[in-house]
């Protein structure tokens, strides 16, 4: 009998959704940001893309005092892979800090909102997402959380 690698806590049984290695390694990445860099009320989310060439690209939520000037933490991610990489989005995830007041004080992965998700598609219409779907962690493609996007 071959021994089988221990399955990740979260991860869906379902292959079609399920997460590979480089997506733990993307959550992981994302994780690492906002542990290194999470303020109360200004910093509380961070994101990572994987380009199409393999590399992870990491981006932290800006907060501002004038909430509609805050900036997303995907924004900031893809912003830098615009910059000094080939633009591509393969994979994203972003994750949360605990608010103050959760009892659960892991970090979480969190669903973009609808302004990154509209952005996501715009330049990426094939990448997939890292979301939470009740206690399971799944990968979905954008087009599936924004099935009728904005059309100019």
């Amino acid at each position: 009998m071959i021994p089988r690698k221990p399955k990740r806590l979260n991860d869906s049984l379902l292959p079609e959704v399920g997460l590979t290695d480089d997506d733990h390694a993307l959550i992981a990445a994302a994780n690492a940001a906002l542990e290194r860099h999470y303020r109360p009320f200004w910093h509380t989310v961070a994101a990572a893309i994987r380009s199409r060439d393999g590399r992870i690209w990491t981006g932290l939520h800006i907060g501002t005092t004038v909430g509609r000037l805050a900036v997303c933490a995907e924004a900031v991610a893809f912003g830098r892979a615009l910059l000094d990489g080939d633009g591509t989005i393969q994979t994203a995830v972003a994750v949360r800090h605990p608010k103050p007041d959760e009892e659960n004080r892991e970090l979480a992965v969190v669903s973009p909102c609808g302004a990154c998700r509209e952005m996501i598609l715009d330049h990426a219409p094939d990448a997939t997402v890292i979301v939470k779907d009740t206690n399971v962690l799944i990968k979905l493609p954008i087009r599936t959380l924004l099935p009728l996007p904005y059309r100019r």
